[in-house]
């Protein structure tokens, strides 16, 4: 029998449409928990043991889950990462992003440093640590310039010379290299900024180095020490073995010039015993590719014989980015093609510098950290690597960066793998 509706049953249907409207929007919402969702692809994450088929989830800018098969009904957005590997953002361990238009100046707030966000993103690096282009007297310029003012998150080593990198000669200036002015810059004015101390590019004996260190050791932070341009060259024996500790960092391990600087291998093509020595006791040894830093007839010999970096870092600046360096990602690609695995890699350019620089919170996707992850394409082809001597290695093997995220965003994303729609010209 039909009912003709009154208005107090058409305000009751109305009210129960509502009701069930609200539940369903509410369900929902609680359904899509997850902001971003990477679907099917390799995760490598060395911190946390994971090298396998998984997928991550992101919410509020964090790592809120990695595991198999997270539905993508859970999710606002779903990018389908399947046959590409999911690794931390990189962490380039030695950039030197001072960028500035000081007239004569050489690293520090000058031409030669590069503004970090044109050549992080696109390589999977998300954290950048300077390596000594300021000092303690302008290391504030440098904070208000560059840190302050870039997406990519921007740490720094302090130059133990005050005016930084000024040029070789304020490099040479003994009096401008302060331990307590250095220290107290770092632990009681930028203790979130400054991981460390860098000596660099002194023409004198081990008095530079010996400065670095007091300071170190005052504000409990490690030293990297760029040993070169000593005629003839110092020893790095008596370098590593007298004047560093267990968490320093020697950089341009592969360095090929041995009339300024001793090398790690020797002229017979082998490593040089204690060079291992010290390795196994704790010193960190970084690459540091630079423009004039890393030679084949070094590092070839080397991994051939075990001889493996800790940390893989590009010693960015406009001298490296259009040589033989280019990149982070290329850098790492010239070790795969040494033999390296790409987890091996993977961890030298994430969870092994964050160990060095004392920042667990950064190289890795453990759940509650900042979502800084890159997404790589392994490509396999017929590929050429230079070194700084313009040498060529052939490869097969290429690490080309598809997708970045920095603090849950998506900031590089080379063939539009999180475009919501695709277009035809036809």
């Amino acid at each position: 029998m039909y009912v003709q509706p009154t208005k107090r049953n058409a305000a009751g249907l109305v009210g129960s449409a509502l009701v069930l409207l609200f539940l369903f929007l509410s369900f929902s919402s609680r359904a899509q928990e997850i902001d971003l969702l990477l679907k099917g692809g390799h995760v490598i994450d060395p911190k946390n043991n994971i090298d396998s088929n998984m997928d991550v989830a992101i919410k509020d800018g964090k790592i809120v889950r990695v595991a198999a098969d997270i539905p993508a009904g859970s999710a606002k957005k779903t990018v389908d990462v399947k046959g590409l590997y999911v690794v931390p953002g990189l962490i380039d361990m030695h950039a030197h992003v001072f960028y500035g238009t000081t007239p004569d100046a050489y690293i520090a707030n000058a031409y030669t440093s590069v503004q970090p966000d044109g050549f992080t993103f696109r390589a999977g690096v998300t954290t950048v640590v300077d390596a000594g282009s300021s000092g303690w007297r302008n290391f504030r310029t440098f904070k208000s310039q560059t840190i302050d003012r870039s997406q990519t998150r921007v740490l720094a080593l302090l130059n133990i010379v005050g005016t930084g990198m000024a040029s070789r000669f304020e490099e040479q200036d003994f009096s401008d290299m302060n331990p307590v002015m250095t220290a107290n810059m770092i632990k009681r004015m930028f203790p979130k900024h400054i991981v460390g101390i860098k000596a660099a590019h002194y023409w004198g004996d081990y008095s530079q180095v010996q400065k670095a260190v007091e300071a170190g050791k005052l504000a409990d932070v490690p030293v990297m020490v760029d040993f070169g341009e000593h005629k003839p060259p110092l020893s790095i024996e008596k370098l590593f073995k007298e004047y560093l500790r267990p968490g320093d960092i020697f950089t341009h391990t592969y360095a090929n010039g041995p009339t300024e600087r001793e090398t790690v291998v020797d002229e017979n093509g082998k490593v040089k015993p204690f060079v291992l020595e010290v390795q196994k006791k704790g010193l960190i040894f970084d690459v540091g590719h630079g423009g004039g830093a890393f030679s084949w007839k070094q590092a070839i010999p080397a991994m051939k014989q075990g001889f493996k970096p800790n940390v893989i870092s590009t010693d960015l600046h406009t001298d490296s980015m259009n040589g033989g360096m280019k990149g982070l990602d290329n850098v790492i690609s010239k070790f795969l093609n040494l033999g390296m695995s790409l987890p091996d890699a993977i961890l030298r350019a994430t969870w092994a510098p964050a160990q060095v620089i004392k920042r667990p919170e950064l190289g890795s996707l453990t759940v509650g950290s900042e979502a800084d992850v890159a997404v790589f394409n392994l490509r396999k082809g017929d590929f050429g690597y230079l070194d700084v001597r313009k040498l060529v290695l052939k490869g097969d093997k290429k690490l080309e960066a598809e997708l970045t995220i920095h603090a849950g965003k998506i900031v590089w994303d080379l063939n539009g793998l999180s475009a919501e729609e695709t277009v035809s010209f036809k």
